[in-house]
């Protein structure tokens, strides 16, 4: 591998290889690589394997000591692809309490925080992409999402009015 970074870069067998792509990765890629699985239902719901994960996001942890336990994000750092869970810690001999730092591949998400808009339109984008079983359920997918970007639209036209009544 080059010593630039380089997004054609396909794969290699070497954990140097791998661990440089990782350390050296953009901004917008690390995004990507901090994502976890999702459960059945949720990939059933929204025809995807795995989520950005994103502050707010329930996850259960599937490996190591904290195993089978589940809690909010508290913090994503994409530095150094990593995340911290909140009411997960460890007490150190003095008694002082640390925070735990999980890796995503061990996270599986339990329930994804739409209340950021960019998010909402980025699952139903890709709940509308996917070709349904039914018609029926298309339709609905369809509806659903012509109701959020309505709802984002309203906001927009009231938060105008405000501003015009304001003046």
């Amino acid at each position: 591998m080059k010593q630039k970074f380089s997004k054609h870069w396909k794969a290699s067998r070497q954990p140097r290889k791998q661990r440089k792509y990782r350390a050296n990765a953009l901004l917008h890629i690390r995004r990507k690589l901090m994502s976890a699985n999702l459960n059945k239902t949720l990939k059933q719901k929204y025809g995807k394997k795995n989520f950005p994960l994103r502050k707010g996001d329930k996850v259960k942890i599937m490996k190591g000591e904290f195993k089978k336990k589940t809690g909010k994000i508290e913090s994503v750092d994409l530095k150094r692809l990593r995340t911290t869970i909140e009411g997960l810690n460890r007490t150190k001999k003095d008694g002082t309490k640390i925070r735990v730092y999980f890796s995503p591949s061990n996270l599986q998400i339990q329930e994804l925080n739409l209340e950021d808009k960019k998010r909402r339109i980025a699952i139903e984008r890709n709940r509308t992409s996917q070709p349904s079983l039914n018609n029926q359920k298309s339709k609905e997918k369809t509806t659903e999402s012509n109701l959020l970007i309505s709802k984002d639209t309203e906001d927009k036209n009231k938060n105008k009015e405000k501003k015009q009544n304001a003046s």
